[in-house]
């Protein structure tokens, strides 16, 4: 699946610079409608990627779309709650659609989908620049172990993550720092495999302004770590910088303070060692288009503060940009399209930036789970929430919090 450099052609129809979920998915709505499509990735396929593993309703639905979902649940391990468990030691379950799958083994489906649609796959190629013609890209200048290889197109989509320097090469980056943060591990636990069955967020006032999460995956492997969604936002000498928070302190404290995190941690072995990356949040960080480029998934900022959940709507970020090219037009016209779908995105994920405030201040989160555990309505909104159909924002203004009494 991973051509080698010296099979690149010297031009295609469209690039595509990552080919995890956002990269992969373009690629795959590209190459059925027709066009003659360039994936490229820094590392060669298979490869880890530091993630949660978790799989809401949003991914499940994209997955569909691309027609991998029953492929990526026959390996993955299904879930029925996401357990939401507060300072005090409260929980309340929240039903949804829900699968754990190692981003090593989703990549891998997603990009093979790609090329099984048309896409030709080369790694590991990383983009260094951008090839400019009468103030348009028309082009990527590619780095691998050989040198550097000049490769020209109709159009250049970058899903390259969160890391900021493939956006500070092509010239779209506005904000270097990320959103958030987050370290993560796989332990294995035979012991637990049967007794942790949910996907469970867990609030305290000592992992404040983040949480802590283990989630089930398949043959006894739990995916367990730490985040804090707000990580960059402290203003000083004119620059954001990271706020006050060591990830591994955090951690430490999560297996302090949560009982089936110790447990797991004390009588497991560790498969994939803990290993931080940053997040890009809340469809901010970027300009998203300039003539013939389109800036999709993480690059762009799709993933979700408050839950810091990004496969979902990185798919789904894809697929819009891949549908904006394919649909025709001048470079305006795609450029507008693209912008506009986002545009439309754009409030449910101001929303979820406002739920955030459960991270800062996780008294909310105990008073949420307290009510819900008396009131079937409250459960409910928390499961519209998990579903997007509900706003999240308004479980924590004082509006929502007063409905939280009357329901």
């Amino acid at each position: 699946m991973n051509l080698s450099a010296d099979q690149l052609p010297d031009r295609c129809d469209v690039i595509v610079v990552g080919a995890g979920p956002a990269g992969s998915a373009a690629a795959t709505l590209l190459a059925r409608a027709g066009l003659d499509v360039v994936l490229v990735d820094q590392h060669a396929f298979p490869r880890d990627k530091v993630c949660g593993d978790g799989l809401i309703p949003d991914a499940h639905r994209a997955l569909a779309r691309l027609g991998v979902l029953h492929e990526v649940m026959a390996r993955a391990r299904r879930a029925r709650h996401v357990g939401c468990i507060g300072p005090r030691g409260g929980r309340v379950d929240v039903p949804g659609t829900l699968a754990v799958l190692a981003r090593r083994e989703l990549d891998l489906i997603v990009c093979r989908n790609a090329v099984d649609a048309g896409a030709r796959m080369f790694a590991p190629l990383r983009f260094v620049g951008t090839l400019e013609e009468s103030g348009r890209v028309a082009g990527a200048r590619l780095q691998h172990d050989g040198g550097t290889r000049e490769m020209r197109c109709r159009w250049l989509v970058l899903a390259s993550g969160a890391v900021p320097q493939a956006l500070l090469a092509a010239g779209v980056c506005e904000r270097q720092t990320p959103s958030g943060v987050a370290l993560r591990g796989h332990l294995k636990n035979d012991a637990l495999a049967g007794r942790l069955d949910a996907l469970e967020l867990v609030w305290h006032r000592d992992l404040r302004p983040g949480y802590g999460w283990i989630f089930p995956g398949p043959d006894g492997v739990f995916n367990v770590g730490v985040g804090i969604v707000d990580s960059h936002n402290e203003a000083r000498n004119g620059r954001l910088v990271k706020r006050e928070g060591n990830l591994r302190e955090l951690f430490d404290a999560f297996v302090r303070h949560y009982a089936p995190a110790r447990e797991l941690v004390e009588g497991g072995q560790w498969v994939a060692p803990l290993k931080g990356a940053p997040l890009r949040c809340t469809l901010e960080g970027a300009r998203f288009t300039r003539p013939g480029l389109l800036v999709t998934g993480e690059a762009a900022g799709s993933t979700y503060s408050f839950s810091g959940e990004g496969i979902g709507k990185a798919l789904e970020t894809g697929m819009l940009a891949a549908r904006a090219i394919a649909a025709g037009g001048d470079d305006a016209a795609v450029r507008a399209a693209y912008e506009v779908s986002l545009a439309e995105l754009k409030p449910r994920f101001d929303l979820y930036a406002k739920a955030n405030r459960v991270n800062r201040h996780p008294w909310l989160a105990d008073l949420l789970i307290w009510r819900a555990r008396r009131s079937p309505r409250v459960r409910e909104r928390m499961g519209s929430v998990l579903e997007e159909t509900g706003n999240p924002g308004q479980l924590v203004t004082v509006k929502g919090l007063v409905r939280l009494f009357t329901e």
